[in-house]
């Protein structure tokens, strides 16, 4: 089996893309892989040395989801176009919505892992304003979705929101995202520390409730504070004047699993989480899961994980201090992320679950070739 999988470098697909190759490559399966975005770092691409069997295609074209980003769109489908007429895939697994619409007759699997709609109302609480720039996206969106030959998300909560904004899927189907379990330490002794990672720009993480609540314990935040296509002064609440409140800024791989590995509690304080690797990667570290009560995170952690009030900062520090102050409830939480995690959100579960669909996807094309 060849498959053509697109990704992009600027935030977690690139990670889940990672895994997903790589499980992938060990099965036999040959992969050409295309970014978009920026052009990855030395850092972001080492994992690739060891595939011989993945075709690795870099490219600056712009994302979707960017302003002003037509011409460049429409250059990154003609790319792509003459990429795949020239190493014909067997299917093509495209992480962006625009690509759905490639003029081939070959299977297209499109993902959808987040969009700006479902953010926009997740975090503003009513639809955005009409813009021409907005509908040409909703038509970009809802013509890769329609054209393809499925569409899968990695939650039920983002297929339904797809379906909401963008109208009624024939062939849908919920994914959910994996990780390894052996990049991370369950085994050590954690410190006295809750910790999360999130964009400080990012309304939709919302990181800024950890810099506003009094708590007991340090806090320690990791994560840019500069958005993608923005430069000038950093975020203000990485000003923040708390003695126990630590921002470590973008931290590489290594340094997250350090960080991961030590903390007692993961706070997942997003309004907006379509899957969340973040939470992820604290569970299989055997962190205690703190999560903001919004449907996706009910959906994905059920009663692994202890909630707080919607966007409730006082709900949030309660529960924070509980886990605090009774060591035995944190470990209890701790072990219940951990063990759902295993179960649920491996990558061989994830690489399962894909190559089950590819398989489906390439029979019910050859049978109606």
């Amino acid at each position: 089996m060849h498959v053509l999988i697109t990704a992009d470098t600027v935030g977690g697909v690139w990670i889940y893309a990672r895994e997903l190759v790589s499980g992938l490559a060990r099965r036999g399966v040959r992969v050409t892989l295309v970014s978009f975005g920026d052009v990855p770092t030395p850092d972001q691409t080492t994992w690739l040395d060891a595939l011989q069997s993945v075709d690795f295609h870099p490219t600056a074209f712009r994302l979707e989801w960017m302003q002003d980003v037509e011409e460049d769109l429409a250059a990154s489908a003609e790319y792509l176009q003459r990429l795949v007429d020239d190493v014909r895939p067997d299917l093509l697994h495209l992480n962006q919505y625009y690509y759905g619409a490639l003029d081939t007759s070959l299977p297209k699997l499109v993902v959808g892992h987040s969009d700006v709609l479902s953010w926009w109302v997740a975090v503003h609480g009513e639809e955005p304003r009409e813009t021409r720039w907005l509908r040409w996206y909703r038509e970009v969106v809802a013509r890769g979705l329609h054209l393809a030959t499925a569409v899968a998300a990695p939650s039920q909560w983002m297929l339904d929101a797809l379906v909401t904004h963008y109208g009624r899927l024939e062939h849908a189907s919920v994914v959910y995202n994996g990780r390894s379990p052996a990049l991370f330490n369950p085994h050590i002794s954690k410190d006295d520390y809750v910790m999360s990672v999130g964009r400080l720009w990012d309304s939709g993480k919302q990181v800024s409730l950890l810099a506003q609540a009094e708590l007991p314990m340090s806090v320690v935040i990791a994560g840019s504070e500069e958005p993608p296509e923005r430069t000038g002064s950093s975020s203000s609440i990485a000003g923040a004047a708390r003695p126990k409140l630590h921002f470590r800024g973008t931290q590489n791989e290594i340094q997250l699993r350090l960080l991961y590995s030590r903390a007692a509690i993961y706070a997942a304080t997003s309004r907006y989480e379509p899957f969340g690797l973040a939470p992820l990667e604290g569970a299989l570290s055997r962190c205690a899961i703190v999560a903001n009560d919004i449907p996706s995170l009910r959906e994905l952690w059920g009663e692994s994980a202890l909630y707080f009030s919607h966007n409730d900062v006082h709900s949030m520090s309660e529960q924070l201090t509980r886990l605090h102050r009774d060591p035995q409830l944190r470990q209890t939480y701790a072990n219940r992320a951990y063990q759902h995690a295993l179960r649920r959100f491996t990558a061989e579960r994830m690489i399962n679950d894909y190559l089950n669909l590819y398989k489906t996807l390439i029979a019910a094309e050859t049978m109606v070739a």
